[in-house]
């Protein structure tokens, strides 16, 4: 396996599978865009079969930390590691950036994401609760 940032749109719209809903030309080039944005694809016999996005996020108070967005591994490439690799990878990025720490969302009832987080070296937080503003919806 190996991984990958990616910086150009064909190596998003090559990956396009593994996410949630088929990449938008002008989302893609606005996230490639902006240097606060991360996206690194696993790779196995040179094709990409996982990813993960970070976008860095700086607050007054507090300094800038990376916010991990989105995390996908194909189902025929999971329980191997790759999801913990890549979100190992994407940390390693955030240390580089000079970034304070790492933190993500999950669903209480997604045990393979919480295990992949936890292997990760991620620390759940007590009593915490996401809010969604969802305008699209109304």
């Amino acid at each position: 396996m190996e991984i990958r940032r990616i910086t150009r749109a064909r190596d998003v719209e090559a990956a396009g599978h593994l996410f949630d809903e088929p990449p938008l030309p002008e989302a893609t080039g606005k996230f490639l865009a902006d240097e606060r944005h991360h996206l690194l694809i696993a790779y196995v016999d040179g094709a990409p079969v996982g990813m993960v996005t970070g976008v860095e996020m700086t607050h007054p108070d507090k300094g800038t930390e990376v916010f991990l967005y989105e995390l996908g591994v194909e189902e025929p490439f999971r329980n191997r590691g790759i999801g913990r690799s890549l979100v190992a990878a994407l940390a390693e990025v955030a240390r580089e950036r000079g970034c304070y720490g790492m933190w993500t969302v999950t669903d209480e009832g997604n045990p393979a994401a919480l295990s992949t987080y936890r292997r990760a070296a991620g620390v759940p937080e007590a009593g915490q609760v996401a809010l969604v503003w969802d305008f699209e919806k109304g």
